[in-house]
């Protein structure tokens, strides 16, 4: 059986997208790949998307914006939008989400927890779809 691949796409790869991939890393381990990337990535993390993931025992501040690639759409069996717009290649056989969820750039922390614990809710939804 093969391990299913997803990717996270939101515009700076800074809050929501790298709030996602933590959350399914640290709740799916070895059983799922996990990547996430930006159609106009930030230099740095969202620091409040940061606090609020240390709240919840999830370390995101090594992580590094990245910018989105074809070849990372390609290689991923799911993609999850988060307000990328048309940014994001559509290839066939791909199965692709979109969450409209609020950008935490900006927000303050009680925002982005609201964000973080929908993100969560999703992710919980997504791990056990693809696990099941």
């Amino acid at each position: 059986m093969s391990i299913p691949e997803v990717l996270f796409v939101c515009v700076h790869n800074a809050g929501r997208s790298q709030m996602a991939a933590g959350f399914l890393q640290h709740l799916a381990g070895d059983r799922v790949r996990v990547r996430s990337a930006g159609s106009a990535p930030a230099n740095t993390i969202n620091p409040t998307a940061e606090e609020a993931m240390a709240e919840v025992g999830i370390d995101i501040s090594r992580e590094v914006p990245t910018k989105l690639s074809t070849p990372g759409v390609q290689a991923a069996d799911v993609v999850i939008t988060m307000g990328c717009g048309d940014a994001c290649p559509i290839f066939p056989g791909k199965r692709y989400l979109d969450w409209d969820l609020d950008d935490p750039a900006g927000q303050d922390i009680e925002a982005v927890r609201a964000i973080r614990d929908e993100i969560k809710t999703r992710v919980e939804q997504l791990l056990h779809e693809l696990t099941a």
